[in-house]
């Protein structure tokens, strides 16, 4: 006995349709460091502008995508200094507010026992802004949610 169904058609046409759509339609899906996500404070022209600026300027010692370079960045180096820690999310930059991780990129890192040089004469305000929201953009939404609980926007 042979049942007769509807959804042939359906799913043809469907197949059709889905077949005829190029990745770059459809697409692979947006990359973190690619899109600035909804409800967060920065937009997708800063992460922009912040990537170009955090490769020529932070990456040699956070890593291309802000990864950090070494696997234990709580364990001192030689000199005693800690080394530049991830700011993708996986470190305590997350625990900092936007004020906080101004001051560092300011004043560099020795008051956090770290070598980072200062950027204040550096580099402009808007581009030290789209640095954080570079590596912001690499944040899940549960670390920015948590950021944004402890008044990380200040």
């Amino acid at each position: 006995m042979r049942i007769k169904t509807t959804f042939g058609p359906l799913v043809l046409v469907l197949s059709f349709i889905l077949s005829s759509c190029s990745e770059s339609e459809i697409g692979p899906g947006p990359e973190p460091e690619a899109m600035a996500e909804a409800g967060r404070w920065y937009s997708q022209p800063q992460v922009d502008t912040g990537s170009v600026v955090f490769a020529n300027n932070c990456a040699q010692c956070h890593g291309d995508n802000a990864e950090g370079l070494v696997n234990d960045w709580r364990a001192r180096l030689d000199d005693g200094s800690f080394p530049p820690p991830p700011l993708n999310g996986t470190a305590h930059a997350w625990h900092h507010p936007n004020s906080v991780l101004l001051q560092v990129i300011n004043n560099g890192g020795a008051a956090f026992g770290g070598n980072m040089p200062a950027f204040e004469n550096v580099l402009n305000e808007a581009d030290k802004l789209a640095v954080i929201a570079y590596f912001q953009s690499y944040w899940n939404d549960e670390i920015y949610a948590q950021w944004q609980k402890m008044g990380g926007s200040n």
